[in-house]
Parts: structure tokens; sequence; C-alpha cells
């Protein structure tokens, strides 16, 4: 690969084999070098190919003006990420994480301490996206001399959160975890009881709350219309169905839309198991 554009020295823009214009990463990969040379491979730790115009223009502008040490550091945390969660991340993550780095600590440098929505309820949702985000805290401070307010870490675990959906409009993993806030208060008052939020249980209906809210909000529904069984859990889990419509109705007011019978069928015996739980 030849290098048609220097964005720094850890960043640089080439073609692939199908001339489509690619992101290469590496720690010194562009150091003394120019347009035109040839890119060492074994300098390579990270390619990829920015979706749209607008996308590259972004990222072009983004890794000409961050700090390089800044870039570095996200880069660090992205890896940390990945070898934590076992999994590899959206390539927005590259554009997403240094820009919100870079922001909060110009932020930090004014004395400026604005306040991550919704801190609580990441903490509880996302415990493992959550120490990720105190530990990019740490590197930060390793790194740069620049101690984050603890927030940040609840900030940093929405980006991991939504890199990990692949899904790069950070709103929707927001209002999602909103929903299964909203939905967890209604069955905890009308149970009038709490929870043991690290029951098996608990973590099993939280997972399928933020994957039901996902489907919601992305507006990827099916149905299969068992009435059978339907009508079964229905008759079975009285109560829990009960508060499966009070949830329909929260939906209704608030998104315009209905459970299907589908959803409504596993809530129920989601909200049972959780209720019984011993």
């Amino acid at each position: 690969m030849k290098i048609e554009k220097i964005l720094n020295n850890n960043v640089i823009l080439t073609l692939n084999e199908a001339n489509q214009e690619t992101v290469v990463m590496g720690r010194g990969i562009a150091f003394q070098k120019r347009v035109g040379d040839v890119i060492e491979s074994e300098k390579v730790e990270k390619t990829f190919i920015p979706e749209g115009r607008d996308v590259m223009d972004h990222l072009a502008d983004l890794y000409r003006d961050i700090d390089p040490d800044i870039l570095e550091v996200a880069t660090k945390v992205i890896k940390y990420a990945q070898s934590v969660l076992r999994l590899r991340l959206s390539n927005h993550i590259y554009l997403t994480l240094p820009d919100h780095l870079s922001y909060a600590i110009s932020r930090t440098q004014e004395g400026l301490d604005i306040k991550t929505p919704l801190i609580w309820e990441i903490k509880r949702f996302y415990k493992v996206e959550y120490e990720i985000g105190k530990k990019a805290i740490e590197l930060v401070e390793k790194e740069l001399g620049i101690q984050l307010p603890e927030s940040e870490a609840a900030a940093i675990a929405l980006h991991i959160v939504n890199a990990r959906e692949d899904d790069s409009d950070l709103g929707v993993t927001i209002r999602m975890t909103e929903i299964v806030q909203d939905i967890l208060n209604i069955v905890h008052f009308y149970y009038g009881q709490t929870f043991d939020e690290d029951s098996f249980q608990y973590t099993r209906f939280i997972t399928h709350l933020q994957y039901f809210a996902r489907r919601l909000l992305n507006q990827e529904r099916r149905e299969s219309n068992d009435d059978f069984l339907y009508q079964q859990i229905q008759h079975k889990y009285k109560k829990a169905f009960k508060c499966t419509e009070r949830i329909n109705d929260y939906l209704k007011k608030v998104e315009n839309t209905s459970l299907t019978k589908d959803e409504q069928l596993y809530l129920t015996i989601h909200i049972q198991r959780v209720t019984t739980e011993k």
C-alpha cells in the first residue's frame, strides 16, 4: 500500500485493492514518510473503510487537528475494551472516542464539569463497559497527567456500548437506557419490591429489556402470532401479565407504539421469574 495522505504520525489514508479510500493506523506509521511512500506492513495495527464521504472528511479533520497523544490514549482504550469484551467494536469508535476524549479534556482544563446523563443507570446496566470507562480515566491521568471527573467513565461507557452494538447513533443508546430504566420502575412500583441486582434472573431481565428497547427504537420487531402460548401465559401469570399491560400503556404514551403479542409474552415470563426468584 502507498500513502495517499498523511493525517498524523499514526494515521494515513491509502487506497485498497478495490480503489477505496482506507484508513490505516499504527504507531509511528507515517514517521519520516511522504505521500507515495510504501507502508511497512508490520507497522499496520488497524485498517478500516469509513462509510461515506462525510465520515471520511470528518475523520480527516479530526485526526489532523487532534493531539496525537490523545489519539494514542483513545486507541489504547479501544484495544483494552476489545480484549475485555472479546469482540471487535464498530469502526465508528475510532472516530467518536478520540473526539469525545479531546472534548472532555478541554472541558476539564477549562474547569467545566458537564454531568453525563443516566450515570446511575449506566453503572447498573453496563457494568463491564463502565469499568472500561474507569480504566480510560486512569490511562488519561497516567499518559496525559489530566484527571477527568468520574462521570466521564459513564460517558465513555456509552460510546463502548454504542460501538458494541455497531450503532453510530449515540442517541439510540441513551434513549434505550432510559426505556429500560422506565420499565424497571414500572415493575418495581407495581410489585412494591426491590430486586437483587446481582441475581441471575435480574441480569437476564436487564439483557432482555436492552435488546427489546433497541429493537423497538430501530423498528426491528417481528410477530409469530403464537396465540396458544400467549393465552397460556396470560392465564398462568396473571399478575405479571397485568404488569406488562402497564408497560404497554407507558409505551403507547411515550413512544406511540404498542407491545406485540410476542413481546407481551416474553416480558411476562421475565417479570414472573425476576419477581419470584428466591
